[in-house]
């Protein structure tokens, strides 16, 4: 086996402490927070998170410009490639109810530098989002009242003309956000209060649209004569999803509250797939009835549904609708801000973000700390900042996360337990015992366990090659570590999915390249794409789980790689420019402070005096093994051990 060269050593310490990995506590359930909230409680908090100011702007704005009737199409094709990601993230809220949603998911499976930076990311989409709803919920607040807000703050406050900044100070923007921030800080179960009360009348009023919708609609409006049900074809349905797409991202929410529910194993899985039935069954309905009330290309893309009950002579039905509008962005201000300081806070309690923001008051049981500063500063953003410039940020990191989280399913599911691991050669007391791979196990009680199963065991290990491919794949694959290989094809799964978009994205236009050179790069990505999947296929994967597990991996969750990295290439250049500004701010973050306080790396500096393990021998007995751990640099001569017999 080659030796890395003395002068690479500290690049190798340092990959290893970029890529290690969250150790769990025994006790899942143990937390400093409170658990409280129940199927229906998280099932609320999907609901506000997924129906809010989208319902009411999104459909009108996406049924005129994009895709006509057929946004109902689009829809449906969005909630699916969501359910993809949300089967992602229900399993890991299920399977490690902790706080943290895909910052906790990548820490735990892929490595601590990726899980710091997809925190950095999602705690500003979760900024971002906040702020833009807030100015969203101002904006038509002011509409209702003939902008007279806007014009006082402009006439008697201040205004500026400044690129990226709003024209004037939005102070009802700011002002709900610390009031909003204010009423979380009392704990979850007020602000799970809060969401419930707005949630119910917004879906009240969503049924009353419904209602008088279908008594108000008209099918001509789908007839040839209005432009067909699919005027822009195919490729409007397609682009029509890509953005439908962001209208259920709030479904992160319930992951992120695993660590406050009381049954997460079963009320994760079981309110992820409610409310993201009603969210997208909501917006196909919606849609639905938008379209047959009035002509596709006669909606008012700022107010389409208001807009709509007004001409047809219910002009009272539109403050029915601003109502629900209100309520609905509400709920999706306070699942913000809900969400945003525990992500903060999973990452300080981790070491990686400044401690101040991981104190937990003792009569809450909340984060305030992260509550009231990270309020304080979505406030500030929304106070000074552009509604357009702050949503052209939006959904890169998210589909950032959502594809780590992804990735993170597989390589979880076909990793071997941190108790076990690849037989390895031990010395045995006996030595007329015959040579075979023993295994070591960290607990007595997991080698009764063991001892047993090794004995009517019909299965490979966990994250080793099937026994079916031995014959055929054994002697390329069988000397690798379990889940060594399908790591491996989990890296070249995301590489080829971004080769592939890559070039269906920009292959005839930016890059012009013949066809021929188009056809093969295709072919050749597809394939690399097609095989890996196929390779994660031929292994074992855990099937022991008591929890919720995504259906069909690895074929669910690459196809939900593929959809997320071919919706960021739809992304502007400029979102990619800011996106790499704010990594390399994490990057001076991480490496500044969170790298040097990680509290991994602080259990691996703590010094252990003795290690014993318990090794089985062919002939089933059991030996004790206790050795003393030394000092990295010490003469391994001088290491003791002892031998018992069990």
């Amino acid at each position: 086996m080659a030796t890395c060269p003395r002068g690479c050593a500290p690049a190798v310490r340092l990959c290893q402490r970029l890529n290690r990995l969250k150790t769990l506590d025994d006790d899942m359930m143990a937390t400093s927070l409170k658990r409280c909230l129940s199927t229906l409680d998280l099932t609320m908090l999907g609901v506000g998170g997924m129906v809010g100011s989208g319902l009411y702007v999104l459909t009108g704005t996406v049924a005129k410009d994009m895709v006509g009737p057929a946004v109902i199409i689009s829809f449906l094709f969005a909630g699916f490639a969501s359910l993809l990601a949300a089967f992602c993230y229900a399993e890991f809220g299920a399977r490690i109810p902790k706080t943290g949603s895909a910052y906790m998911f990548t820490y735990v499976s892929v490595g601590e530098v990726w899980a710091f930076l997809i925190g950095w990311n999602v705690i500003l989409e979760n900024m971002i989002g906040g702020a833009a709803v807030a100015r969203a919920w101002s904006g038509y607040l002011d509409s209702i009242f003939n902008h007279a807000i806007q014009n006082f703050t402009e006439t008697h406050i201040m205004q500026w003309d400044v690129p990226f900044l709003a024209h004037y100070p939005d102070v009802l923007a700011a002002g709900i956000l610390v009031v909003a921030s204010f009423f979380i800080s009392f704990g979850v179960q007020v602000s799970s209060y809060l969401n419930h009360i707005f949630s119910t009348i917004s879906m009240g009023v969503i049924v009353f649209i419904l209602v008088f919708g279908f008594v108000l609609a008209e099918p001509a409006n789908w007839s040839q004569k209005e432009g067909g049900f699919a005027p822009f074809g195919l490729s409007g349905i397609l682009a029509g999803s890509a953005t439908c797409f962001y209208a259920f991202v709030g479904f992160d929410v319930i992951a992120s509250s695993s660590e406050e529910a009381k049954n997460p194993q079963k009320a994760v899985p079981i309110a992820t797939a409610i409310s993201l039935g009603l969210a997208a069954t909501a917006y196909i309905l919606v849609s639905t009835v938008l379209t047959l009330m009035v002509p596709w290309h006669t909606l008012d893309p700022n107010s389409a549904l208001a807009d709509a009950f007004f001409r047809r002579g219910y002009s009272w039905a539109g403050v029915v609708v601003a109502v629900g509008s209100i309520c609905a962005m509400n709920t999706v201000l306070l699942c913000n801000l809900f969400s945003l300081p525990r992500i903060v806070y999973a990452m300080a309690e981790d070491g990686l973000f400044f401690s101040f923001f991981a104190r937990v008051n003792p009569v809450t049981k909340v984060p305030v700390n992260a509550i009231l500063v990270f309020g304080i500063l979505m406030a500030t953003m929304a106070l000074i900042f552009d509604l357009e410039a702050l949503v052209q940020f939006l959904s890169i990191g998210t589909l950032l996360a959502y594809t780590f989280v992804a990735a993170s399913v597989i390589v979880l599911r076909f990793q071997p337990d941190k108790t076990s691991s690849k037989g390895t050669a031990s010395t045995s007391p006996n030595p007329n015992a015959e040579p075979s791979p023993l295994k070591q196990y960290e607990s007595f009680s997991d080698k009764l366990q063991l001892v047993e199963r090794q004995k009517t065991r019909e299965r490979r290990g966990v994250g080793q090659l099937k026994a079916y491919w031995e014959p055929y794949l054994g002697k390329l694959l069988g000397d690798c570590e379990p889940g060594e290989v399908v790591a491996f094809c989990v890296l070249t799964l995301i590489v080829s999915s971004v080769s592939l978009c890559a070039v269906l994205e920009f292959g005839t236009k930016q890059l012009q390249l013949p066809l021929w050179s188009f056809t093969m790069l295709l072919v050749i990505f597809s394939l690399a794409y097609v095989l890996s999947l196929a390779l994660i296929c031929v292994h074992e994967p855990q099937t022991d789980s008591k929890t919720f597990q995504v259906p069909l991996v690895p074929l669910t969750p690459g196809a939900s790689i593929l959809i997320n990295v071919f919706l960021m290439m739809k992304l502007s250049p400029l979102t990619w420019i800011r996106f790499t500004v704010w990594i390399a701010i994490g990057l001076f973050v991480y490496f500044g402070y969170g790298i040097w306080h990680s509290k991994e790396g602080m259990r691996e500096l703590q010094p252990k005096d003795m290690a014993a393990r318990y090794v089985v021998l062919p002939s089933g007995s059991l030996v004790e093994t206790v050795q003393s751990v030394q000092p990295e640099g010490q003469d391994p001569h001088l290491t003791f051990s002892k031998d018992r017999i069990v």
